[in-house]
């Protein structure tokens, strides 16, 4: 499966990343376990790995998650329920955005299409994303480890009459951190593959382009392709002075390319 990213500077050094929506991943059904008696039946098979096995279990606990909070967002309004919803909102609304951009490199994904604007070096871009990757793969790994030590200490909140608010967050915690790690090797993968690249070191993008579309076109797809785009170049010109690009511009971009805005607007105010 090919992923489409966009990149492209959105306030001075601060560059987004984000993948395009893929819609027809929400018209498929999961294969993940949804009950405990189909992951135990799953996790029962002899010659499956534990790695695999380890997915199938994170899976399962972010389908119970899921449905949790889907309880939380449908409880009638002032109730403790739905404050407790408020609540998550505002700490998912403080959730980095390369955080949220790395979770969506998932392991099914074998290659990725990086759309950029035409003014920038190819070479700069795969670097750069080379480096959030290798970024992603320190942080999210030192945070995971962090946050799996403190669930039997958040458990304990457990005999409190309220709902355990910390030891539900820290479990979302690990498992964000776990996915964003996933995504960080995933994508440091890709992106640093060079047996199946359609690029070459050639400095000049023209010929980027070309080598990546010639090696499209062959029986093998590459890992990566690098895409300058003249409409994303016209479109990031449209700046706020120092404030980096205006908020209609990146409504445009969001529109065009088919982003989440919420998450490339939190990238302009984002401190790398």
């Amino acid at each position: 499966m090919r992923a489409k990213l966009v990149v492209f500077p959105i306030r001075g050094r601060n560059w987004c990343f984000s993948r395009s929506i893929d819609h027809s991943l929400s018209a498929s059904p999961s294969q993940s376990p949804s009950t405990f008696k189909e992951l135990w039946s799953d996790i029962r098979v002899p010659d499956k790995p534990l790695n695999a096995k380890a997915e199938l279990f994170v899976d399962y606990i972010a389908i119970k998650m899921n449905r949790a909070w889907v309880g939380l967002e449908n409880a009638r309004d002032r109730s403790i329920k739905k404050r407790i919803h408020g609540l998550g909102l505002w700490l998912l609304s403080r959730v980095k955005p390369s955080e949220i951009f790395l979770k969506s490199i998932s392991k099914e994904i074998t290659s990725v299409e990086v759309i950029y604007p035409s003014s920038l070096n190819a070479q700069l871009v795969r670097r750069r994303l080379r480096h959030i990757a290798m970024r992603g793969m320190i942080v999210h790994r030192k945070y995971f480890y962090g946050s799996v030590s403190l669930i039997p200490l958040t458990s304990a909140f457990s005999v409190l009459p309220l709902p355990n608010v910390p030891f539900f967050w820290i479990l979302f915690r690990s498992y964000s951190h776990w996915r964003a790690l996933q995504g960080s090797e995933k994508l440091f993968q890709l992106v640093s593959d060079s047996s199946k690249t359609s690029t070459t070191c050639a400095d000049k993008k023209e010929t980027e382009h070309k080598d990546s579309i010639k090696e499209s076109l062959s029986s093998h797809e590459p890992y990566w392709v690098l895409r300058p785009s003249e409409e994303l170049e016209n479109l990031v010109r449209k700046k706020d002075g120092d404030d980096g690009l205006s908020r209609d511009a990146i409504l445009n971009i969001c529109k065009i390319y088919d982003l989440n805005t919420i998450d490339v607007i939190k990238y302009k105010m984002s401190i790398f």
